[in-house]
């Protein structure tokens, strides 16, 4: 069967609560409460976005989450009641998109889910140049969605890819935040640590010297830049 949705916390509530309510404004979705339902639920059905609680019991979402990014790079948002920027940045850093921090109002969540499943769809779809060298030794591949850097390829997740992209594509002038979060990830929800994580490791996979970078600069205070030397 395919859904729109699956969402795996150990509290029932909050699991069949949340899928009913999506399934009120056309988001299909299903429910599971245990890390063996959950996985059962994504592998004999087609899911095109994970929400996972972090504590499944006897199990971690991060567990989960580090296990289906071995197979799948659909959307995964986080919630937790776990609000430590260390629990935050594990949630990124394993191949998280987003974390919202418990309590927080369903129609959030929905707007979240409803951007996020949008933008997949995009990914998915969208066609777009073939290639798109970067003066220096970056090149972009559009249509296969890979970043090469002198000559290898870098795996970038989804939003990574996005959000280099959208940089090269407006290489040499400062975006703000907002405008980052506006166009990037569609969403006006989206934290700080959010954007700083995926800068971070999107440094670590194109820079040289990712702590000193030669093309992804910091404007404090304001947002980042592509910056290219002509």
């Amino acid at each position: 069967m395919k859904y729109d949705c699956l969402v795996i916390d150990d509290e029932l509530d909050i699991a069949k609560t949340t899928a009913e309510y999506f399934d009120m404004f056309g988001i299909k979705t299903a429910y599971a409460t245990e890390y063996e339902e959950g996985m059962k639920v994504f592998n004999e059905n087609e899911v095109s976005l994970l929400i996972l609680d972090i504590n499944l019991k006897e199990h971690s979402g991060f567990k989960f989450c580090k296990s289906i990014r071995e197979e799948s790079d659909i959307p995964i948002l986080f919630i937790s009641a776990r609000d430590s920027e260390g629990d935050i940045l594990t949630g990124f850093n394993i191949g998280g998109d987003d974390y919202i921090v418990k309590p927080f109002t369903l129609n959030i969540l929905l707007a979240k889910a409803r951007t996020m499943l949008k933008r997949y769809q995009t990914y998915i779809r969208k066609e777009e140049p073939v290639v798109s060298p970067v003066p220096g030794h970056i090149t972009i591949d559009y249509n296969y969605r890979q970043v090469s850097v002198v000559g290898e390829i870098v795996k970038l997740k989804n939003q990574e890819f996005r959000l280099l992209a959208y940089l090269v594509e407006n290489c040499n002038r400062v975006i703000s935040k907002e405008e980052l979060f506006e166009k990037v990830w569609e969403d006006a929800y989206v934290s700080d640590v959010t954007l700083n994580v995926h800068i971070r490791r999107i440094r670590e996979k194109i820079e040289q010297d990712p702590k000193n970078p030669r093309y992804i600069k910091t404007i404090w205070g304001v947002g980042y830049v592509f910056e290219v030397k002509v």
